[in-house]
């Protein structure tokens, strides 16, 4: 980027929550049902319907901003926004206006090693829009489908300070925001179903200049690596345009992944006319002190304080704790799984790297993976009893990942177990030896690289089942004595 040039760039994320029903109806709140099938009357806009709020969607929304240090209102409104859109039914969109829910918190990254502290605006709750569904033509012009099972799904809208100086600090403030949601339990931030969304407001300005550049509002963005390459993108435009005497556009424009650009929507005025006003069919709410703590106490432990306790407990180190706490689920799997194996620096060691290596392969979750703590435990154990060497825990640990199967049984199966019995593999290297009498005089006179040669004919003899440690022990020994 330009030296000329500062970036600035504010975030609003929409974090869809994961009650088992919508926002004002009972209709169920699921991702994937065939088109129109979780609607009624409320979520599709009959006139006439009156919504009724889901307690659980204010419980979470309390839930969320507590993770967020955010304080929380104890008298909130929802709001009417009105506009137009085909795939909003009512349109207007029941949301907080003037007195959201959540208000003035405040979010740690650490970015380019440094640490930073990004403020969060607000939090609001809001009803989510249904989805249009672009088919192909009809008498040559295209045409779109509205399917509003999506229409009325509970959503939390965390709108940044723009504090943000750079894609980098945008993506870890997402991964940040993402962890914090999935261990507060309030979504599963499915950023593939849209369930965790961003639209980013960039603009830049020339360094020491305090007035704000002319924003664009990028819409949208539905994975971490499309929040940086669009942001990378959309400052270099800018850059380049006030360099060329350009002058920036206020306006909302799209993110194309295949052509890496993005690309204007429609211009964007500085006044937004959505005729808000006070939703009338839902009284004012009122959030009790005594509300806000039943919930506070019902958080459970979060990032923070996790890495804590796996680098005072565990003594792993600031960077694998990071990794270890990105979601509860591999949280859970390292703490079941130390619950059978003491040493979590090892556990943590096959966790960053096989495990996950096998399960970026096969773009699963950790949630999704057939071995259990336990069976890791097992095999762990097993390496230190010397059954299995290292290396052969690696094919064994692979096979765990296929099948799900134990790790004895597989190396039952596979006839794999490790030879760690001193006679027996005695025998094999004296044969090893006296079978090669050139190489142990090599040996003698000086060349020590020659034991590689016998050691690999011991492993060879073995169909590399020796334990390679006892295999030097002994070697070393015969060929001083």
């Amino acid at each position: 980027m330009s030296k000329d040039f500062e970036t600035v760039i504010g975030l609003e994320v929409h974090v869809e929550l994961k009650t088992r029903s919508k926002i004002f109806c009972s209709c169920t709140n699921e991702f994937g049902a065939k088109p129109n099938t979780n609607v009624c009357p409320i979520c599709s806009g009959f006139p006439g319907m009156l919504p009724v709020l889901n307690e659980q969607v204010v419980d979470y929304a309390i839930k969320a901003g507590l993770a967020l240090n955010c304080e929380i209102a104890e008298y909130c409104k929802f709001d009417r926004k009105n506009y137009f859109y085909p795939d909003l039914p009512k349109a207007y969109q029941i949301s907080q206006y003037d007195l959201p829910i959540c208000k003035q918190g405040y979010l740690d990254i650490e970015a380019n090693g440094e640490n930073k502290r990004i403020g969060i605006t607000r939090a609001h709750l809001e009803e989510d829009a249904g989805k249009l569904v672009h088919q192909g033509t009809i008498s040559s012009s295209t045409f779109s489908l509205v399917d509003l099972n999506r229409s009325g799904v509970p959503l939390l809208e965390i709108v940044s300070e723009p504090d943000l100086r750079s894609s980098q600090e945008a993506r870890a403030y997402m991964e940040k925001l993402r962890s914090l949601l999935l261990f507060a339990g309030v979504s599963d931030c499915k950023m593939e179903e849209g369930s965790l969304r961003c639209d980013a407001n960039v603009s830049v300005r020339p360094y020491g200049q305090e007035e704000m550049g002319t924003r664009a509002e990028i819409k949208n963005l539905n994975s971490f690596k499309a929040v940086e390459k669009a942001i990378d993108y959309e400052v270099r435009r800018q850059i380049e345009a006030l360099e060329d005497g350009e002058e920036i556009i206020q306006e909302t424009r799209t993110w194309e992944e295949e052509r890496q650009i993005t690309r204007s929507m429609r211009s964007k005025e500085e006044a937004h006319d959505y005729r808000y006003f006070p939703e009338p069919d839902l009284p004012p709410l009122r959030i009790s002190r005594e509300w806000v703590e039943r919930i506070l106490q019902s958080l459970p432990e979060m990032p923070e304080k996790a890495r804590e306790r796996l680098m005072e407990e565990y003594g792993l180190s600031e960077y694998d704790a990071n990794l270890l706490t990105l979601t509860p689920d591999y949280l859970a799997f390292f703490d079941e799984c130390s619950l059978y194996y003491k040493d979590g620096k090892i556990i943590s060691n096959w966790m960053m790297g096989e495990l996950t290596k096998l399960l970026n392969q096969k773009n699963m979750d950790i949630a999704e993976c057939r071995i259990k703590p336990a069976a890791l435990a097992e095999m762990l154990k097993l390496i230190d009893e010397g059954r299995i060497s290292g290396k052969m825990a690696k094919d064994v640990f692979e096979t765990m990942f296929e099948t799900g199967a134990g790790p004895e049984k597989i190396i039952k199966e596979k006839g794999m177990e490790q030879i760690s019995d001193e006679g027996t593999l005695g025998m094999i290297i004296q044969e090893v030896i006296d079978k090669n009498p050139g190489v142990v005089d090599d040996y003698r006179n000086g060349k020590k690289k020659a034991t590689g040669f016998l050691v690999g004919q011991v492993m060879q003899a073995t169909k590399g089942q020796a334990n390679p440690a006892l295999v030097n022990k002994i070697l070393a020994e015969k060929l001083t004595s």
